[in-house]
């Protein structure tokens, strides 16, 4: 019986003739997800930035009550995911470096020169990322609306729609096609006019859905509207089971 317990613990090494203790392995990640859906909308002259506001850890919710949308400028907005960590980081980042540059100039810098901040930004970071997927939205100077979408390096792209986070496989799907207009039946279908409060509603609807499938999508979703007379704040109920 001995013999057994210390074949069963231990290996027999050929070149030593004896039994060694196999080596154990440690194993440590410094990232986590902590789940959420953020969806960015770009009209004509408006930008709708979404997220939701639950912090999940696993199966365990951490706090329904958890924003990961902040408004940079009175005419920028960014919604991340992710890990919770990482975004609040994020944001400190960046809200600090705007800071500065409104003290030093006197005025905030323009929404595409921050999406190129933000790209800056995570890209800096290329070698230990920020574990955060981010949309970003807001007007330009000419008062036209736009959002950009960015892996986790700072790669991005000028859309008129995204969605990143957890209920991306569900949400973008259902933006192709209400806003894309793709793949419908009528033959050339690019697309169709739609003003804010079109778009607000869609993107209740888009996260009524994904809270159905994505159980690290729900309880509320904060909703920014922003245009040429600045930014307004809808909140929208999610099912919180």
């Amino acid at each position: 019986f001995f013999f057994f317990v210390v074949m069963a613990s231990t290996a027999f090494d050929k070149s030593s003739q004896t039994f060694v203790t196999p080596r154990q392995q440690a194993q440590f990640s410094p990232y986590m997800n902590n789940g959420g859906t953020c969806v960015a909308v770009a009209g004509d002259t408006f930008a709708v930035i979404a997220a939701d506001t639950r912090v999940s850890n696993g199966y365990s919710i951490c706090t329904r009550n958890q924003t990961k949308v902040i408004q940079l400028t009175p005419k920028t907005v960014l919604a991340s995911s992710g890990m919770l960590a990482d975004i609040t980081t994020l944001h400190k980042v960046l809200k600090n470096r705007l800071e500065w540059y409104n003290h030093q100039h006197g005025k905030y810098p323009s929404t595409p020169a921050i999406a190129q901040l933000l790209s800056n930004t995570l890209y800096y970071k290329r070698f230990f990322p920020y574990y955060t997927f981010n949309v970003l939205g807001g007007v330009d100077e000419e008062g036209n609306g736009l959002c950009c979408s960015y892996d986790a390096i700072g790669s991005f792209e000028h859309v008129k729609y995204s969605s990143s986070g957890t209920g991306n496989q569900l949400i973008q799907p259902l933006l192709d096609n209400q806003l894309g207009w793709k793949n419908q039946r009528r033959p050339g279908a690019m697309g169709r006019g739609y003003d804010a409060n079109d778009a607000v509603n869609l993107v209740k609807d888009c996260f009524s859905a994904a809270t159905e499938r994505d159980i690290y999508t729900g309880d509320s979703v904060v909703i920014m509207v922003i245009d040429a007379e600045g930014a307004r704040t809808v909140m929208h109920q999610l099912k919180a089971d």
